[in-house]
């Protein structure tokens, strides 16, 4: 493999493990609509040319019959490559240093010497040490006429061929009829083990000659473009360069692997989120992996589904989180989380009233009030001239505690709507406003800086003062530790998580549940919001996506053996909307390795599942509108 890397780094486009992890060879690329123009704008490292010699020139196509004096290899392919990597500073694109293959495939043994004619006016461009590679294939010479030719000139070989070490020198890449090995396989489902052996041992023999393998003739599409990837196809031959590079492209971002492996550097983020959570810092991409996967908690089941009286309800959300989401990070988990252990499952449809995909503000104004709201509007109608009342206070007029915690921004929409009430999600100075004069015993979340922020007048804050019967801390871990009412602000809950803060969110719910407990004997609701999988799903990484679920499992855990020990505990989970549309592509169980994309960067109108444990839990099967679950506790924690 050591031989591979070295021919990798001189010969392949070395910029192309920050674009794609493999390289894209656009075969037979002169039937396209616009030839080389369409491969060098999808990336594509290695094209391909047919050529014939004809009246002294060196024409392209796939037969003699089609050839046209109008195209031929010099105005195709050869000056506009030249004049890119010029005008680039000797570079084929100017924003990487990744390196071009031109792989002319000879119809006729006789166009050689013209190519290498056409080649040779340029040594700068193709003669270069970072220069494009010109690897003859088709009707080449005997390998023992290799060196014939000058060093500019790379082969395309063979694995039957018993090269010379000198000859080997020469070989540019392997390349090999993939029907020589597979003749079932369509590219649907998995090859059948004795064609998967044989392609695998081709593969194996490649390397080991130190050379790049493509396989030309065989399937193209998702399951075959994953399967080359997976099994080290290193040049991945397609007649379709826009769909393979549109699946390649940003690979970092639509891969989670459990366990320590080369990501992109860099930042993924968005300016797509709402005023409370615009400043979000992104998701660092480095920092998106776990080595090891995440325990899970299985419940007792000891009250699981009874009519035992219900005392306390905690209803988790996760915001964006679809069916996908939570799929995708069980994959990841080996099938494991403790969400899916939970029996009782409903689906909810968050349509709106004006419109036929919601948000968090509609979607989480339902789940608070259960009543059907509109997009934007924080549990209020459509005028914001009524306010709906939400589930805080109805357990507070039953003398119950209430709690509102967010890994997010505590103005942001799906807290708010436990406290405040507007026609519009972004007047966070209203929402802050409401904040201060509710009856919630614990707000917490992140949102620090802008309650400092002296110019906000009425709304500024010092940490340990007391405003409106709220003392302000700003340690999350710490809520359980102050009495009376408490607003706190801790900024780290605007963080993505990380290996190092996965259990950040589950470590909050336990003290914001033992606050809970302490605050009311008579019982209390508590809201915990996963707040990320909806900001991964806007800024499109879905490694975010799988961390951050699994981040709000283990909080979930902490709901569940906390609802085992109490016996009178409801726990109910859901999500106020998808987003992102996300589709599970392929993957690995062994590894923890999910592919995936998401199919939009925003909310999607897809129903999404509803988990219950507990006394009454049976009760949030079915289908329903999402109104119907705040609805149902109410009449389940009666008055």
């Amino acid at each position: 493999m050591k031989k591979l890397l070295a021919l990798l780094c001189c010969l392949l486009p070395l910029g192309a493990a920050a674009q794609m992890p493999v390289i894209l060879h656009s075969h037979n690329d002169y039937n396209r609509t616009a030839p080389f123009w369409e491969a060098y704008s999808q990336h594509c490292g290695s094209i391909e040319a047919d050529v014939f010699l004809q009246d002294g020139e060196i024409l392209v196509a796939h037969n003699r019959e089609d050839l046209s004096a109008d195209c031929t290899l010099r105005n195709m392919y050869i000056e506009p490559i030249v004049k890119l990597f010029r005008s680039h500073e000797g570079r084929m694109w100017e924003d990487s240093e990744d390196r071009l293959i031109l792989l002319v495939d000879l119809k006729s043994a006789d166009a050689l010497p013209g190519v290498v004619s056409l080649v040779e006016e340029h040594p700068d461009v193709f003669a270069s040490e970072k220069g494009v590679r010109v690897v003859i294939s088709g009707n080449t010479p005997a390998p023992s006429e290799f060196g014939n030719y000058p060093s500019c000139i790379w082969f395309d070989g063979l694995l039957s061929e018993d090269y010379t070490p000198a000859q080997l020198a020469r070989v540019g890449m392997i390349s090999e009829n993939f029907r020589d090995y597979a003749r079932k396989w369509n590219g649907k489902g998995r090859m059948v083990d004795a064609e998967l052996e044989r392609v695998r041992a081709a593969i194996a023999k490649a390397h080991e000659m130190g050379k790049p393998i493509r396989f030309w003739g065989g399937p193209e599409g998702t399951t075959a473009y994953f399967t080359f990837w997976k099994l080290g196809v290193d040049i991945i031959n397609t007649d379709k360069p826009a769909v393979a590079c549109q699946f390649f492209s940003d690979w970092g971002n639509k891969n989670f692997i459990m366990g320590r492996h080369k990501v992109r550097s860099g930042v993924t983020g968005t300016k797509k989120l709402d005023a409370a959570t615009r400043d979000f810092s992104g998701f660092q991409n480095e920092k998106l992996q776990l080595t090891r996967r995440i325990p899970t908690y299985t419940p007792t089941y000891r009250n699981d589904g009874c009519k035992k009286k219900i005392k306390n309800v905690i209803l988790l959300i996760g915001d964006g989180m679809g069916l996908n989401q939570i799929i995708a990070g069980a994959y990841a988990n080996q099938r494991d989380l403790t969400l899916l252990k939970l029996k009782s499952i409903g689906l909810q449809f968050y349509n709106p009233q004006d419109d036929f995909i919601g948000d968090s503000a509609s979607g989480g104004s339902a789940l608070a009030t259960g009543e059907l709201s509109w997009t934007r509007h924080i549990s209020s109608n459509h005028d914001g001239s009524e306010e709906y009342s939400p589930l805080t206070d109805y357990f507070k007029g039953l003398g119950k505690a209430t709690g509102v915690v967010s890994l997010g921004d505590v103005a942001d929409a799906t807290p708010a709507v436990f406290y405040g009430h507007t026609s519009e999600r972004d007047s966070t100075d209203r929402i802050t406003r409401y904040m201060l004069t509710s009856d919630v015993d614990l707000i917490c979340g992140s949102g620090r800086d802008y309650f400092e922020d002296p110019r906000k007048d009425g709304i500024d804050m010092i940490a340990g003062t007391r405003a409106n019967g709220y003392t302000y801390i700003t340690d999350a871990l710490r809520v359980n530790q102050t009495l009376g009412k408490v607003i706190c602000l801790d900024n780290r809950m605007g963080a993505y998580a990380t290996e190092e803060t996965l259990d950040f969110l589950a470590d909050i719910t336990k003290a914001s549940i033992d606050k809970m407990v302490s605050s009311s004997p008579k019982g209390f609701f508590l809201m915990v919001e996963g707040a990320k999988i909806d900001y991964a799903g806007h800024s499109d990484c879905f490694p975010a996506s799988v961390i951050e679920q699994l981040g709000f499992d283990l909080a979930i855990a902490e709901a569940l053996k906390f609802a085992d020990s109490n016996g009178e505990t409801l726990v109910v989970v859901t999500a106020d909307h998808e987003t992102g549309g996300l589709t599970l592509l392929d993957g690995d169980l062994e590894s923890g390795h999910v592919l995936a994309v998401y199919n939009s960067d925003d909310h999607t109108p897809t129903v999404v599942p509803v988990f219950a444990y507990g006394p009454g839990s049976r009760e949030f099967t079915g289908t329903y509108i999402n109104t119907e679950i705040a609805r149902t506790i109410k009449r389940l924690v009666t008055k």
